[in-house]
């Protein structure tokens, strides 16, 4: 998308590729068609998206990859489903790096821009599994802020929400109420990433909403880094991942960390 509409909606430009794909249902898709009735960037970058669309779509725009190509291509794919197997399944749904193969295969205004483009997608923008991991982590920590989906159980009573998950995961997460620390417990859901429930915590920090994703994974390399313009930090214990999302200061996301774990083994 364009620069000024990355800067301008961050939070809309999730949806947008899937509004046009038809993937949204009718409740976000109506969120969606109410947002661009007053943000012209997104109307702009709909136009644009449904344009290269139709242009990629006509009949006759082909471009067949040379032998070598494809096999680099089925060697990348391939190598990605096998880091997933190790820790988290790809999404059904999020099959960004086969709409860019799609592109590859389907454009050829000229054969050298489409040997530009497949080089472009192969070696810079197909992403990794982190990449799609995270997108789908700030899709979820949107989606329960704009539908009012926040919890499932609306307690700061850690004895409630964890009981609470009894049945409805395969894993017993740690909730613990950092109200003390100044991040206090709002409640507990059911979530949906990577192809399997996870349990999402979510907290508040001075009015800001912190979600934390938790399943069962490998353990993995501490992590923290900046997604689209909100902080996440994410680590590993006791047989579990943990994601933590929000817009708060990378400051304060450290600290919830920190007190998160202390809590968790104490």
């Amino acid at each position: 998308m364009s620069e000024a509409n990355q800067k301008g909606c961050p939070e809309w430009r999730v949806m947008l590729h899937g509004f046009v794909d038809g993937e949204l249902d009718s409740v976000h898709a109506a969120q969606f068609e109410d947002h661009l009735a007053t943000c012209a960037h997104c109307r702009a970058e709909m136009e644009r998206v449904r344009a290269v669309r139709e242009i990629i779509d006509q009949e006759g725009v082909k471009w067949q990859p040379p032998e070598a190509l494809r096999s680099q291509v089925l060697s990348m794919l391939s190598f990605e489903e096998t880091a997933a197997a190790s820790s988290l399944p790809l999404p059904r749904r999020v099959p960004i790096w086969r709409r860019a193969l799609d592109f590859i295969r389907q454009w050829s205004f000229v054969p050298s821009l489409a040997v530009l483009a497949a080089s472009a997608f192969l070696f810079v923008n197909v992403p990794s599994q982190t990449l799609l991991l995270q997108d789908q982590i700030m899709a979820s920590h949107v989606r329960s802020m704009m539908a009012d989906h926040l919890t499932d159980v609306l307690t700061s009573d850690q004895h409630t929400v964890k009981p609470w998950f009894n049945g409805k995961i395969d894993f017993s997460p740690p909730v613990s109420d950092l109200t003390k620390d100044g991040f206090p417990l709002v409640g507990g859901r059911v979530d949906y990433i990577g192809d399997r429930a996870v349990a999402a915590l979510v907290y508040r920090r001075h009015g800001h909403v912190i979600n934390l994703f938790i399943w069962p994974a490998a353990s993995a390399t501490q992590t923290t880094t900046v997604h689209d313009g909100y902080n996440m930090t994410q680590w590993s214990d006791g047989g579990l991942v943990f994601w933590a999302i929000s817009d708060v200061a990378a400051g304060d996301l450290g600290e919830f960390e920190s007190f998160f774990r202390a809590a968790a083994r104490a």
